[in-house]
């Protein structure tokens, strides 16, 4: 091969390796159109349509990316490979790249006899085989690279940027942060303490990362996408007891939210029922019970619409030229 050709050969690899990196340009005005979903399907009826509600967000022309932020499946069914490997076949359907943020449903509670008393390590051992099985890439048909902990077991916590826009979608679950004790147990086993150390120290890596890309770069927002409400606004009086799993991640949360200059973004399900608000801003409870000592006001966590009463997606969209950065509405199902 001639030098100009391999020049040219290398040119072109390099601008397609670029171009699977990145996905999906913005808009000329830098705006960018991604989707949330979360705690779906749950119930045979949602199962059963579940396909529509991916065709209507692959039919969206402003939508580039999906999120989906966990519990795959309801609390009280059986966390069975046939049925990871139908809502696999439902995730290939997507035409954009999707990033699967690991719920609690389908492998911490897997413990419980109605789940089918699984030993829960070994379901997610399988939700990382069926889910994850090219560490790095999103699902979907159109599959773009992300910089992930594969190397590390974790292949599920990922970052990305998007329209100047820094993201990590981070493995953090309900149960406590599967701290819950495990079916005929009053307390977490050593296996079970050990998989909760092993993974918060990949998520406290994946979210401290992420904001110091973000700062070095100049990126305008943060955004982090988990399963678990870690703010539950509908528990009136919580119990440390039932939320100290979460305790390392929400103060790394709150002391890299301070030191960012721009707005931070939670987006969560978990508890079911939309919710926008504050939780680390002055004053705020939170803080407290965590025992923050700094405050985060810039940052706004968005709880999705999930479980058996959900009717529809949320719609999220980038404008790098507004201060606000992230905007977003419910978009009802259409069928």
């Amino acid at each position: 091969m001639t030098t100009w050709r391999r020049a040219a050969s290398a040119l072109a690899a390099s601008a397609l390796a670029l171009a699977f990196s990145t996905g999906p340009a913005a808009a000329a005005d830098g705006r960018y159109t991604f989707a949330v979903i979360g705690d779906i399907p749950y119930g045979d009826a949602q199962i059963a349509n579940f396909p529509n509600v991916i065709s209507q967000i692959n039919a969206d022309p402003n939508v580039q990316f999906v999120d989906h932020v966990g519990d795959i499946k309801s609390g009280s069914t059986v966390c069975s490979d046939a049925y990871f490997q139908q809502i696999k076949s439902d995730f290939d359907q997507f035409k954009d790249p999707l990033v699967y943020t690991v719920g609690d449903n389908e492998w911490t509670d897997c413990h419980r006899p109605n789940n089918g008393a699984y030993n829960p390590l070994e379901r997610l051992a399988a939700i990382r085989k069926v889910f994850f099985p090219r560490p790095g890439r999103t699902l979907g048909q159109h599959s773009v690279r992300v910089t992930s902990q594969a190397a590390k077991g974790y292949p599920e916590n990922v970052r990305y940027t998007r329209s100047n826009v820094a993201f990590a979608a981070v493995h953090i679950v309900g149960s406590n942060n599967s701290l819950a004790p495990w079916t005929g147990n009053t307390a977490p086993t050593a296996e079970q303490t050990a998989e909760v150390q092993g993974r918060t120290s990949s998520v406290l890596k994946t979210i401290h990362d992420t904001f110091s890309a973000a700062r070095h770069d100049h990126k305008k927002a943060v955004a982090l996408l988990t399963q678990a409400d870690m703010f539950d606004p509908t528990v009136t009086n919580p119990s440390f007891a039932d939320y100290y799993g979460f305790q390392p991640i929400v103060k790394a949360i709150a002391q890299e939210s301070a030191k960012f200059r721009g707005p931070v973004y939670l987006f969560n399900g978990d508890s079911h029922v939309y919710n926008s608000d504050k939780p680390l801003d002055n004053g705020s409870k939170w803080n407290s019970f965590y025992g923050n000592t700094i405050a985060a006001p810039n940052l706004t966590r968005v709880t999705i619409d999930g479980s058996t009463g959900v009717n529809n997606w949320l719609k999220v969209t980038i404008n790098p030229k507004s201060e606000q950065v992230l905007s977003w509405t419910r978009v009802p199902f259409t069928s």
